[in-house]
């Protein structure tokens, strides 16, 4: 971002927060508080219903570590003579992000140079907020992806075939580009937008927004354990996937993330 450009931000910025959060002015009724530390609180608070928006993808990031690994281990990893460790194949999003980065930078300039002449809306689609929207969307396609190849496997289970891990390829390739997306945007973001004492702080939240997706995750399997229980079987109960319905957990947090892209929508468009 140019100096002229990030200038605009910051008063566009400091604009917004003057017609938002004015209960905060209270705090310099006295001196112990002066309209700088006010305004950058509202700041801050702004982008707070946006960091709470990438959670549910971070929930999702945290099947690639646990469930993905149990599917995995009763799929047919065997390539060639070699069996493939099922906990590496969380290489793939990894490798898919790091591809993605030289990708992503050849088509901003690309776009950029062309910013007056063709292609001014395809531009607007690489701003941090659109960015985060679109990489959360990912999320919500790749938990539908996880759901529909976990029926496929179960399916092939109690035939007696045992499908190839490699499956699990389309769940790691949305997740990976969605999580690239998200955490890039979430990071260019609270860096531009941030108050300059709070940008340490700020950026820091991307990474909160890490934990608390793995947290998230563990609560939704025991709430999922607990009501499922009264209907008569846990969705996710013994270490058996062929008598678990992990499916339906899948299906689940595609919903969620369904709704949870629609919040986004809400804060963003209000931001």
């Amino acid at each position: 971002m140019s100096p002229p450009e990030a200038e605009n931000t910051q008063i566009s910025s400091e604009k917004r927060n003057r017609d938002k959060l004015r209960f905060l002015n209270k705090a310099l009724i006295g001196d112990s508080v002066t309209v700088t530390e006010v305004e950058e609180t509202k700041t801050f608070l702004g982008l707070l219903p946006i960091f709470a928006s990438t959670i549910m993808m971070s929930c999702c990031l945290a099947q690639l570590m646990t469930f993905s690994v149990q599917q995995g281990n009763i799929m047919d990893r065997s390539l060639n003579n070699f069996n493939i460790p099922t906990q590496s194949l969380s290489v793939f999003p990894l490798f898919i992000m790091l591809a993605s980065i030289p990708l992503y930078e050849y088509f901003i300039r690309m776009f950029r140079l062309n910013n007056n002449t063709n292609h001014p809306g395809v531009l607007k689609m690489f701003q941090p907020l659109q960015r985060i929207g679109l990489g959360l969307a990912l999320a919500s396609g790749s938990m539908a992806a996880a759901a529909i190849v976990e029926v496929r496997r179960r399916e092939a289970a109690n035939n007696a075939v045992i499908l190839s891990v490699f499956w699990l390829g389309w769940q790691y390739l949305l997740l990976g580009i969605s999580d690239t997306l998200t955490l890039g945007g979430m990071l260019e973001f609270f860096y531009s937008e941030a108050p300059d004492s709070m940008r340490s702080m700020s950026t820091a939240l991307s990474w909160c927004s890490t934990s608390m997706g793995y947290f998230t995750s563990s609560v939704l399997v025991t709430v999922c354990n607990s009501v499922s229980r009264h209907f008569g079987k846990e969705w996710l109960g013994g270490r058996d996937l062929n008598r678990t319905r992990l499916d339906l957990f899948y299906t689940l947090l595609c919903i969620l993330n369904l709704v949870n892209l629609l919040n986004y929508i809400f804060w963003a468009s209000r931001y």
